[in-house]
């Protein structure tokens, strides 16, 4: 395997010290930067320590509370939740789905409307109730469909505190059963037709929804992931395509059963239906009956987040990353340009499709897929095929992306790699220089001229996580990691309004090994400005840290605590306390001072 000069990769970090400088050139609009009395109020806190406890753990001078979890209804005539039987089908037909991720809040005619990704189940803890922890008959698979997908709810806060609003106008369900329509250049090719829908222009459901992102017209887009987990068959003649063992695929799913009850996850049957998955689906929370969309134009493969910006010229720009080690990062810009006051309804269904190259100098570009030489529905339908041609660089699992409100600079996670420099498909390269890279690294870059759309930008690395109280290598990460903040596999990001950095992660909680003095996953804040980096809060065990939105006063910050009991629920009662059931949430956070959350 190629050597990479890690000394050099590190070196060419040069944000530390006060002043910010990329290049020749600021790296920094400093006059476009909010006053330095709110960031500094922001970040004038008591970092926690890391530990293991069961709850949430944040500074002296703030509170937090639950908002949400998983199963708790979102109509009057729906059943609370029975932490004997965790519910059944119909039950979480009218709840809030599990293991919630991504989301954003909406101020709609007057009405707080949350909109939260239900990525997956964690079938030790839906299923607890059965012998086998897995779906036992029809309606435990129908209930797992149920808990996938997307919930929207009104939110309504009720003095110190955030609730539901049952019966609300707005509260829907998506789910794996939902109609979607398939827009863009892949709507109606052959790739996206099945028996059940021969016009390949109509699917059912979303699932595994992970990250997530907002438009400014209003609407939300829900990213989905990892699919391939919901497809099986049972015929033993069935051989998988070279493209869908690229995505993942097996004879096998992950315990779901869906094709027992749903013949269109059958590979075997109709090995088309995984091509209509693995796409940005925008939705309008506005408009609780209106059909969800399957946005092609912006490719096809493992979807974490989705980070819209706008170009000088009024185009849209799109970050994605490809959650799988060694896929790529991509670049969308949309064919029509942003209207303030106009009509933005499909400017997320023609485009073109970049993928991300990234060089040893500290220079990239972003390569066209369609100079793969495949068709464009080809290249959307097998983006990651279609990268691999134009020679796009491998990455250590693309995360979250998040651009600077106040810079023209992007931000993405990349969480972890443990086959980086020992798989020939996977050297090491200046973006990723670490083999068997279990820490991470977030890396940033700028594109010239401070505009989304350039082909071209420079790039470095904000900080590469690692445990400096057992390291002194690279493994012990950069100059703006120490034991007080060390954390491994950066997972979720956000800028907040005051231009912050969110870190939330979703690695190892062992608190073992090589993760010694990490313990439980946790969010950090960032001065992106001075490289500091304090840790704000740490989750309850075996949970990810993931989704972060704000009130639009902004003095409440909402958060999503994923999977807590993960592997032990036994072990873990979050959020009901010791003996209950523990259940993904949502959590809110606000000052005692009543000040902003960011």
């Amino acid at each position: 395997m190629p050597k990479v000069d890690i000394h050099r990769v590190l070196t060419r970090r040069r944000f530390l010290g006060g002043t910010v400088a990329f290049g020749t050139g600021a790296f920094f609009n400093m006059s476009n930067l909010p006053a330095r009395t709110s960031r500094r109020q922001m970040f004038d806190f008591t970092p926690v320590r890391a530990n293991s406890f069961d709850t949430i753990t944040i500074p002296s001078g703030f509170k937090w509370s639950v908002v949400a979890s998983w199963g708790d209804p979102l109509w009057s005539d729906a059943a609370e939740f029975d932490h004997n039987t965790r519910g059944n089908g119909a039950s979480q037909e009218m709840s809030i789905g599990d293991n919630n991720d991504g989301m954003a809040l909406f101020e709609i005619r007057g009405h707080s409307v949350l909109v939260v990704n239900n990525e997956y189940c964690n079938n030790r803890v839906i299923y607890g109730n059965r012998s086998t922890l897995h779906p036992e008959n029809s309606d435990d698979i129908r209930k797992g469909i149920a808990a996938h997908g997307v919930s929207v709810f009104e939110i309504k806060r009720h003095q110190d505190n955030w609730a539901v609003v049952k019966d609300s106008f707005f509260n829907r369900r998506i789910t794996a059963e939902s109609k979607m329509q398939i827009t863009g250049p892949a709507s109606g090719h052959d790739l996206l037709k099945t028996e059940l829908d021969p016009s390949g222009k109509f699917s059912l459901g979303t699932f595994n929804n992970c990250g997530n992102g907002r438009t400014p017209w209003g609407t939300y887009l829900a990213c989905e992931e990892n699919f391939d987990k919901y497809f099986s068959t049972r015929d033993k003649s069935f051989r998988l395509t070279a493209e869908q063992i690229r995505y993942g695929l097996t004879a096998e799913d992950a315990g779901y059963g869906w094709a027992n009850k749903h013949e269109r996850f059958d590979l075997a049957k109709h090995p088309n239906e995984a091509n209509r998955v693995g796409y940005v689906v925008e939705i309008d929370p506005g408009s609780p009956f209106s059909v969800p969309k399957k946005r092609t134009a912006m490719g096809r493969f493992k979807h974490e987040n989705c980070e819209i910006t706008i170009c000088k010229n009024g185009q849209v720009a799109a970050y994605m990353g490809d959650d799988q080690r060694g896929e790529f990062l991509y670049k969308f810009i949309s064919k029509n340009k942003f209207s303030e006051n106009g009509n933005n309804t499909d400017l997320l269904e023609y485009g073109d499709l970049y993928a991300a190259v990234f060089d040893s100098t500290g220079r990239g570009n972003w390569v066209n897929l369609l100079d793969s030489g495949m068709s464009r529905p080809q290249t959307l339908v097998n983006s990651r095929i279609a990268a691999t041609r134009v020679g796009a660089t491998t990455m250590d699992r693309p995360e979250w992306v998040s651009a600077n409100p106040f810079s023209t600079e992007v931000y993405c996670c990349l969480t972890n790699n443990s086959v980086r420099g020992t798989s020939p498909s996977q050297p090491l390269n200046a973006a990723n220089p670490r083999v068997s890279n279990h820490y991470g690294q977030i890396i940033r870059w700028k594109p010239d001229n401070n505009d989304h759309g350039s082909n071209n930008f420079e790039w470095d690395h904000f900080l590469l996580a690692g445990n400096p109280a057992l390291h002194d290598t690279e493994y012990a990460g950069t100059n703006n990691i120490n034991t007080a903040n060390m954390f491994n596999s950066p997972d979720g990001l956000s800028f907040d309004s005051l231009g912050n950095l969110w870190i939330q992660t979703d690695g190892n909680y062992s608190n073992e090994g090589p993760f010694k003095g990490m313990g439980n996953n946790q969010m950090l804040m960032a001065d992106t400005i001075t490289g500091k980096i304090k840790r704000f809060l740490v989750g309850p065990r075996e949970c990810e840290v993931t989704g972060i939105t704000w009130s639009a006063d902004r003095s409440t910050m909402f958060v999503g605590i994923q999977h807590p009991g993960e592997k032990n629920p036994l072990l873990c009662g979050f959020p009901g306390g010791k003996g209950t059931v523990p259940r993904s949430s949502i959590v809110a956070i606000s000052r005692d001072d009543g000040g902003a959350m960011g």
